[in-house]
């Protein structure tokens, strides 16, 4: 499977809508009505800013299983609000699981270089 570069795509937008903001594209990037505020520019330690967004995706993660258990015992009158929410952790996961990928494979490219 190939993925195609990041500035191939049209209008891209960051994933600010599942937590994973990104740092340091422009000084603010301008809030949505999703109501989740907008990412700073780059101004604090990549530690962290790692330790942020795990604990963004960890209260995801939370606020998705609760629903589900809302839904389960029938206290949900929109079942679109878990499936909506069990998606954004799920997207959410799935990105974290890539840049952590890449961080692995630049840190061992970066140790074959030293040898």
């Amino acid at each position: 499977m190939s993925i195609s570069p990041i500035d191939s795509l049209p209008n891209w937008q960051p994933v600010r809508a599942f937590g994973m903001g990104l740092v340091g594209m422009a000084e603010q990037i301008p809030a949505t009505d999703t109501g989740i505020p907008a990412v700073p520019a780059a101004k604090a330690d990549f530690g962290s800013l790692i330790t942020q967004k795990l604990s963004e995706l960890d209260t995801l993660h939370k606020n998705s299983d609760a629903l589900a258990v809302r839904a389960l015992t029938g206290d949900m009158t929109d079942i679109h609000e878990y499936t909506i929410a069990a998606n954004q952790a799920s997207v959410a996961t799935q990105l974290a699981v890539a840049v952590r990928n890449r961080g692995v494979e630049a840190f061992t490219e970066i140790m074959r270089m030293q040898l």
